[in-house]
């Protein structure tokens, strides 16, 4: 069993959680978003196309950590696209030159032009190293525009192919507005108790007292506390103590109710095929948790 703070102690990281990484860290992952936007801007082949260069998760959504502070980034084709049908085409699959195994070849180029050297062998990101002191680590996805007609309208999103062919749908632009607007409406509570979930699965994680999880992990789960609970009266150690409290019984209550559970992009499960965790890792990081932050008296 991890150890457990006392009160003192919980009071003091939570307050120091409670904010992300300073202006240096900033520095760093504006750094690291501009060096493959340049990366990707010169190189020849790209020329011409339509490419968003964009970071997404945890950076641009402000629930980053300390320990965290890796950068995710995205090189999106957003022409051609991707439906649930194929490639956009008129009743055929797309049949030209940008398929997946050659945009992806294109981007790993651009990076090793750019950065000399990078790690290839992902199945879905490449990696830059970390230079320390000057950027984080970069995990770069090439992916593709997605359009997907689901109940309530038209949604767009990414799809990146993995080494093995296999799709990966995400919804990056839909995480950050709709994680905006939870913030927003819960007084900013919402991206703080994030960050407390994901600093406290990072000290019991590198305590080997639960596996490491996705930092991702613990925005969804978060996502998922009522804005009302988020908004209840009293101090934000009261606050994490009442979300912790939601998650679990989600987590635990009748007719599998976790299963209703949503990605702040309010499309995807959080349980389900597919996904990098479980009901068990959840339950078990929530309850570490608790009795780490001492909530048990």
């Amino acid at each position: 069993m991890a150890r457990q703070l006392t009160y003192e102690q919980r009071i003091a990281l939570i307050n120091k959680w409670k904010t992300p990484p300073g202006a240096s860290e900033q520095l760093r992952l504006d750094r690291a978003e501009r060096m493959v936007k340049q990366a990707v801007l010169r190189h020849e082949p790209f020329q011409e196309l339509d490419i968003t260069v964009a970071s997404k998760g945890s950076y641009p959504n402000n629930t980053n950590v300390r320990g965290d502070s890796d950068v995710d980034i995205m090189v999106k084709l957003n022409a051609p696209f991707h439906t649930d049908g194929g490639w956009f085409a008129p009743q055929a699959r797309y049949a030209g030159l940008w398929t997946w195994q050659k945009f992806r070849q294109e981007v790993e180029d651009a990076l090793t032009n750019h950065f000399g050297w990078v790690d290839t062998d992902h199945n879905l990101a490449v990696y830059v190293p970390e230079v320390v002191s000057s950027r984080p680590s970069i995990d770069v996805v090439p992916c593709f525009k997605w359009v997907a007609s689901l109940p309530g309208g038209e949604y767009v999103g990414s799809v990146v192919y993995g080494r093995d062919g296999k799709p990966v749908i995400n919804w990056p632009e839909l995480q950050l507005a709709n994680g905006r607007t939870k913030n927003n409406n819960t007084n900013y509570r919402y991206k703080f108790v994030v960050r407390v979930l994901k600093n406290v699965e990072n000290d019991l994680a590198s305590e080997g007292v639960i596996k490491a999880l996705p930092s991702y992990f613990s925005e969804c789960l978060i996502y998922n506390v009522p804005n009302d609970v988020l908004l209840l009266d009293g101090s934000l150690d009261a606050v994490v103590r009442a979300s912790l409290q939601e998650i679990y019984g989600q987590l635990t209550g009748a007719w599998f109710s976790y299963l209703r559970m949503v990605e702040p992009n309010e499309i995807k499960k959080v349980f389900g095929e597919g996904q990098k965790w479980t009901q068990k890792d959840a339950r078990e990081l929530i309850e570490r948790a608790w009795y780490y932050l001492n909530y048990e008296s």
